[in-house]
């Protein structure tokens, strides 16, 4: 492509003048922005010639890779040591307060955060939430925010919005099963049900990436051995593991199987449609537990 050439301004009566230079008249234009422009002010582009301003806008954007969530790289994980910082601290004042570090929920504390059915179809529905950072004893902390730490990548895959919505959302959805299927009378708390929940996440996203089957193997196997445990230790909720698991596996399916074109649209209805199903969950369960207990 030749460059265009200087017109003699006298030629030019009656044509607009160039943005940059308002003292010289062109014929000529950028073809991004429309704007006239004389020859000075135009770079050769893939399609006709554009002016500088429209090249140099062009030369500062810089589309940065994204996952298949559509979340921007990041090196390191923010949330994740985020959420174990606030587990640690909860316990610790629950420990405080108890005046006892192992058996810390034998605190007042502990037992106005922890998830207790009667209290919650009370009207108490922020123990579904609180309930989610308390642990009983430091060894069934520790298990969990290891495991957290070990599941950090899934920030990472999910940018860091998209993971605190499975967070939050495995976590309720922890609460909810031995709310809704549990007894009535038994009290709960931890962050294995978020946890499981990013573990099923974890499943879906080594399914869709296409990872080799020892990679997938890996998952399945750690997951087994933490169902057994669910299974064979005493006074852990086999239940809040299972609704943790199933609730992150669909809002991460959600969020990583969308089309790019409608991603936005896709997780979005993902997200109401397990938030919508845990609240009726919640709200059919209240009505049973306050019927037979004459709330």
């Amino acid at each position: 492509m030749t460059p265009p050439h200087q017109f003699d301004p006298g030629a030019q009566a009656g044509q607009p003048a160039c943005v940059r230079h308002p003292d010289r008249l062109t014929g000529l234009s950028c073809t991004r922005c429309g704007r006239p422009a004389c020859p000075e002010c135009l770079v050769e582009a893939s399609v006709g010639f554009q002016c500088v301003d429209c090249v140099n806008a062009g030369r500062q954007v810089r589309l940065r890779p994204t996952t298949v969530a559509g979340a921007r790289l990041e090196s390191k994980p923010v949330l994740v040591p985020a959420l174990i910082a606030i587990n640690v601290v909860v316990f610790a004042i629950t420990a405080l307060v108890a005046q006892d570090p192992i058996n810390n929920d034998s605190s007042t504390l502990f037992h106005e955060l922890s998830e207790y059915p009667p209290l919650v179809a009370d009207g108490e529905w922020w123990r579904v939430l609180t309930s989610g950072f308390l642990h009983f004893g430091p060894i069934h902390l520790l298990v969990n925010m290891v495991a957290l730490w070990f599941l950090r990548d899934m920030e990472l895959l999910l940018g860091r919005g998209r993971f605190a919505i499975v967070y939050l959302l495995s976590l309720l959805g922890g609460s909810a099963a031995p709310y809704v299927f549990g007894e009535i009378r038994v009290e709960g708390a931890g962050a294995s049900g978020a946890i499981y929940g990013l573990l099923g996440g974890l499943i879906v996203a080594v399914l869709r990436l296409k990872q080799d089957k020892h990679a997938l193997m890996n998952v399945f196997g750690v997951l087994a051995v933490n169902l057994a445990i669910s299974v064979t230790v005493p006074g852990v909720s086999l239940l809040a593991h299972l609704g943790g698991l199933a609730v992150g596996a669909a809002v991460t399916f959600g969020m990583i199987y969308a089309p790019p074109q409608q991603r936005r649209a896709w997780q979005v209805s993902t997200v109401v449609l397990v938030t919508a199903a845990l609240i009726g969950l919640y709200a059919i369960r209240t009505a049973q537990i306050a019927e037979v207990l004459g709330l």
